[in-house]
């Protein structure tokens, strides 16, 4: 068992997403050359929910809520009945399996929220769990802080693009050696890319096979790209009833203001969940469930120009990114984040990365973060205005050459 310190030293927060402009604010006597570099600032470390604007009709639903007065403010531990029922009936017909809004499902205090409960919900002292190389940069965290055992499984992260590319006999040999946990995000965060039908069948057989709990990320499954393969939902192929599927209307809907998020699958660890909510937050906010209500339920058209925006800006950074020498990035399939591969440089990543936020007015994620193998990339959520955001990549790219080894 670890110690009360060595379990926080686990959940850093330093270089995790959201959190780097705190280095700006401490450092800026390192300015040293922003004269040259520096333009509008653009923070990649999350999207620009000015540039993309929430959901029509989430705050009139937020205050209809209100309005509504202790109904709303005080549902049960795992969401509104009413609600659990609307959005069991959305997400079956989304993800194409049946969903009992009685058993099946919890709604959370965002995503981050449901990651938490399910891997709390699932992981105690000892376990083993599989875990993707890159991916989400909380996954790694939770599964020490629970101090479970970590089995990596390696993404071919520049890979080609007609699958995520799983290393699947790593996997296989994480459950061989005693994993009952995988966890992954599809499509991937860091990369953009989308998990292959043939990939999702196979860690449904796999996980099967070994008796394991699959924890599934979906949460950018709804923003594919008309360039974007066949994307499989785990949920939906049979025998995959020990899975908890995670998504939310935070990032493709930009309502990531109201922290809502929502866990379903499996009734036994939905309702473990539960417990533990009910002892952490007690619910998602009340107030802001109400604006589920908006979700799948968007004005015609909307949902679609939001993929074509997002899609012309990826094209945009990709295009600029793949014409500087040494720098290496995938095409993402869906989602909003770029995976960028720097040249070797005369500093290390991490100081390139400060450097980025103190000289050209740019935030981004450092790839130390999503695997300890990643170190010298950089994760962008492009999710931002167009003009500055290619703007901003011009400077990173005109950075890199300033540093090239």
């Amino acid at each position: 068992m670890s110690s009360i310190t060595e379990k926080f030293d686990t959940l850093k927060t330093d270089n995790a997403p959201g959190q780097e402009s705190r280095l700006r604010q401490s450092n800026l006597e390192d300015l040293m050359i922003g004269d040259k570099l520096a333009g509008r600032r653009v923070d990649f470390s999350h999207g620009d929910v000015d540039a993309f604007r929430p959901t029509p009709g989430a705050f009139e639903a937020f205050s209809a809520g209100v309005a509504e007065g202790g109904a709303q403010a005080y549902t049960e531990y795992r969401g509104r009945q009413t609600l659990r029922e609307m959005l069991a009936e959305r997400l079956a017909k989304f993800t194409g399996a049946p969903l009992n809004a009685e058993s099946e499902i919890i709604l959370t205090p965002g995503t981050q929220g449901a990651l938490f409960l399910a891997v709390a919900a699932t992981v105690t002292s000892g376990d083993k769990v599989a875990i993707v190389q890159p991916d989400y940069f909380a996954n790694r965290k939770l599964v020490q802080f629970f101090d479970g055992e970590i089995c990596p499984v390696q993404l071919d992260y520049l890979g080609p693009n007609d699958r995520a590319g799983l290393d699947l006999d790593e996997l296989e040999d994480a459950f061989k050696a005693g994993a009952k946990t995988f966890l992954f995000s599809n499509p991937s965060n860091p990369t953009g890319a989308v998990y292959s039908p043939d990939e999702i069948r196979a860690i449904a057989e796999l996980a099967a096979r070994y008796g394991a709990t699959v924890i599934a990320d979906q949460l950018y499954s709804r923003l594919k790209y008309s360039d974007c393969g066949p994307y499989t939902h785990l949920r939906a192929i049979a025998g995959t009833e020990n899975v908890i599927t995670i998504m939310g209307p935070s990032k493709t809907e930009s309502l990531s203001g109201y922290r809502l998020g929502v866990a379903f699958g499996s009734a036994a660890i939905i309702e473990r969940m539960e417990r533990l909510q009910a002892i952490v937050s007690l619910r998602a906010a009340g107030y802001n469930q109400a604006v589920f209500g908006t979700w799948f339920a968007e004005p015609e058209g909307w949902m679609e120009e939001r993929i074509r925006l997002h899609q012309n800006l990826r094209d945009a950074l990709l295009s600029r990114f793949r014409a500087a020498d040494g720098i290496a990035v995938r095409r993402p399939q869906a989602g909003s984040y770029l995976f960028a591969r720097m040249p070797e440089l005369t500093i290390s990543p991490l100081d390139f990365v400060r450097l980025l936020n103190r000289q050209a007015d740019v935030i981004v994620t450092p790839g130390s973060e999503f695997s300890p193998h990643t170190l010298e990339s950089i994760r962008l959520n492009y999710s931002q205005d167009h003009v500055a955001a290619c703007a901003a990549v011009d400077r990173i790219v005109e950075m890199a050459k300033r540093y090239r080894a």
